[in-house]
C-alpha cells in the first residue's frame, strides 16, 4: 500500500525523542525533556497546534488571538514584537530562554504530542487550547513549506509527502497526525482543555475568539472584540511582519521560495489532490481514527 510503502520516513535531518521524530536544527532532547518537566504556572496558557494545522494562520493565528486577548485588545504588543518571542516555542532550543524568567501571564506555544506534552499542564494545571484542522489541508500546507523552510527535507511530490505524512514515523515535529489528534483529542474533557478548529474560527471568528476568551477567563468587551476580529482577519496578518514570519533570516526560511503565510484557507487540498490520493487518504483516515468521535465540520 502507499503507506506501507514507506521509504522517506526514516529520520534524516531528524533525530528521535521517545518515538517521535524531531527537526535536529531547532530541538534536542534536552530542550523536550526540558518541554516535558517544564514548570507549568496556573495562570499559563499553551498554543497547542500539530506543524501546519492552518499552520501559517493556525499556530500564527491563535498566537495573535491570545496575545490581544490578554491585552484586552490593544495591539501593541503585536505591532512591536514578533509571534515567535510574544508566545515562545517550550520544546525548541530557544524555549528556555524565552521562558524562564518572563513574568505572567505567560503565553507558549507547543506542536507536542499529548504523549510528551509538559507533565504539570496534563495534570491539570494551566490551560490548553488544541487547534485542529483537516488533514488534508495540513499536508497540503506541509508539502509547500518542506520546500521552503530550509530545516525540513522537500518532501517532493504531493504523493511522496503522503507516504510521508500517513507513515508513524512522520518527519515533524508533532510526529503523526493521527496520533497527536487522537492524543489530545481524548482530553477533550479535561476542564484545561479547550479544542477548537480552524474551520470554525474561519466560520466565524468573532465567535471563536469569544469563545476563547471565555475559556481563558478573560472576557472582553465589544469594542475589544472587533478590534481583535479586525486585527485578526488573514489579510491583515499577513501583511504584519510580526506575524508573517519575514523576519526571519533566508537560511531559516527561503523567502524567494514561498511565503510563511501563503492561503490560509479552507478546503485547499481540492484543487492539489487527485481522486486517487484522496481516496488513499480517506482509506487510511479510516483506518487509523478508527473508534475515535472526532466531529468537525472539515468544510465550511
Amino acid at each position: 500500500t502507499m503507506e506501507e510503502n514507506n521509504s522517506n520516513a526514516d529520520c534524516q535531518t531528524f533525530s528521535e525523542y521517545k518515538g517521535i521524530c524531531f527537526p535536529t536544527s531547532i530541538q534536542t532532547p534536552e530542550s523536550l525533556q526540558y518541554s516535558e518537566d517544564f514548570d507549568v504556572r496556573d495562570d499559563d496558557v499553551f498554543v497547542v497546534t500539530y506543524p501546519k494545522s492552518g499552520g501559517q494562520k493556525g499556530t500564527t493565528w491563535m498566537q495573535e488571538i491570545t496575545t490581544l486577548i490578554v491585552s484586552g485588545g490593544d495591539l501593541t504588543p503585536v505591532k512591536t514584537i514578533p509571534s515567535w518571542q510574544r508566545v515562545p516555542w517550550v520544546e525548541s532550543i530557544t524555549g528556555k530562554k524565552y521562558l524562564e524568567n518572563r513574568p505572567s501571564p505567560r503565553l507558549i506555544s507547543t506542536h507536542a504530542s499529548y504523549s510528551i506534552a509538559p507533565k504539570k499542564l496534563k495534570e491539570g494545571k494551566g490551560k490548553a487550547i488544541y487547534v485542529i484542522r483537516n488533514p488534508k489541508d495540513v499536508m497540503v500546507s506541509i508539502h509547500h513549506f518542506s520546500k521552503f523552510a530550509q530545516f525540513l527535507t522537500d518532501m517532493g511530490t504531493l504523493e511522496e509527502c503522503f507516504r510521508n505524512f500517513v507513515s508513524n514515523k512522520a518527519q515533524l515535529t508533532g510526529g503523526s497526525w493521527f496520533t497527536h489528534v487522537r492524543g489530545w483529542h481524548e482530553h477533550k474533557d479535561a476542564p484545561n482543555i479547550f479544542i477548537i478548529s480552524f474551520e470554525d474560527m474561519v466560520k466565524d471568528l468573532r465567535g471563536s475568539v469569544k469563545r476563547i476568551a471565555d475559556f481563558m477567563k478573560r472576557p472582553l468587551s465589544e469594542s475589544a472584540l472587533d478590534t481583535i476580529a479586525e486585527h485578526c482577519t488573514f489579510s491583515s496578518m499577513k501583511k504584519s511582519p510580526m506575524a508573517n514570519y519575514s523576519l526571519v533570516p533566508n537560511n531559516w526560511l527561503d523567502h524567494n521560495v514561498g511565503t510563511f503565510m501563503r492561503k490560509g484557507a479552507v478546503g485547499n487540498w481540492k484543487s492539489e489532490f487527485t481522486v486517487a490520493l484522496s481516496e488513499a487518504f480517506d482509506t487510511v483516515y479510516a483506518k487509523k481514527m478508527e473508534g475515535c468521535d472526532l466531529k468537525f465540520v472539515w468544510d465550511v
